[in-house]
């Protein structure tokens, strides 16, 4: 019974959630909210601060300034004005001052050189993410040509190697976004990993060989094989949810074994192109035949 009541209130919570992702740009009232979880509005705004670890006004303004960070970094041609006004401020003066206090940096040097490592931190909520009801199938994955990009360092920076990877793929046109796979290999488990020496490779799909380049990007082969598959939905930053529910849960129950190649994550749609609570990523962990 406890056990239920649990999954109920995380449930609601989660309405919360997935309400404030999906309408960042509206007016996000406490009283709204608390009526979109069934709460009492008298005692909704000490409830969220208690499960999710941060005051529901500030978690709503961190979420914006989130959005806005992703098209300061990969929408070049967004203009500062144009962000700021989207995530809720008068003028850029107001955005400008919310984001240096948030990360340590203004927008406009974010844009240049992103500083991702006090980015994370300020997104490190104890908000909980159920994965009982996740569903596993098992498939075989042909062998699939790719280019890949290797990342080594701490994880919070993964994203400048990946934009690294968007600009060689539009410089060179081999493996377009819009008519390419999108992979990401993850080689280390970065709570396990040292920041130094975590290993990650962002992968697209190729119809020819790679030629050198001074991105570094180069030839790869994602083997065929048997691998057990699961959907996450939503940010990327939760995505290890997914992976430990597999090796953690799945796989002891399962009776399978695992095959020498890395998990992998299939991005079946990507940011800024995507809203980031609209993100759909499959994850591949390879099976022995």
């Amino acid at each position: 019974m406890a056990e239920s009541k649990a999954v109920k209130y995380d449930d609601r919570f989660g309405l919360v959630f997935d309400y404030i992702n999906d309408h960042l740009s509206e007016d996000l009232s406490v009283d709204h909210l608390s009526r979109v979880a069934n709460f009492s509005k008298f005692h909704f705004h000490r409830q969220f601060s208690l499960y999710a670890g941060i005051s529901v006004c500030r978690y709503i303004q961190l979420m914006r300034l989130r959005r806005a960070s992703y098209q300061l970094a990969f929408e070049d041609d967004t203009r500062v004005i144009d962000i700021a006004l989207e995530a809720g401020f008068e003028n850029p003066e107001s955005f400008s001052r919310a984001f240096k206090q948030a990360f340590g940096q203004t927008p406009t040097q974010f844009r240049q050189d992103p500083a991702w490592e006090p980015w994370n931190q300020q997104y490190r909520f104890p908000i909980r993410t159920r994965t009982a009801n996740m569903q596993v199938k098992i498939v075989h994955f042909p062998e699939t040509r790719v280019a890949a990009l290797e990342h080594i360092g701490p994880p919070e920076t993964v994203n400048d190697t990946a934009k690294r990877f968007m600009q060689w793929r539009k410089e060179t046109g081999l493996s377009p976004v819009k008519t390419s796979a999108t992979y990401g290999l993850a080689h280390d488990d970065p709570a396990l990993a040292a920041p130094e020496q975590f290993r990650f490779e962002v992968c697209g799909t190729v119809g020819a060989e790679v030629p050198e380049n001074p991105q570094g990007v180069r030839n790869k082969v994602i083997p065929a094989g048997r691998c057990a598959v699961v959907r996450h939905f939503g940010s990327h930053d939760r995505i290890g949810d997914g992976a430990y529910f597999l090796y953690r849960e799945w796989l002891p129950e399962s009776g399978e074994e695992l095959r020498d190649f890395p998990l992998f994550f299939h991005y079946l749609n990507l940011m800024p192109e995507t809203p980031e609570h609209e993100l759909i990523t499959d994850l591949y962990l390879p099976l022995r035949d």
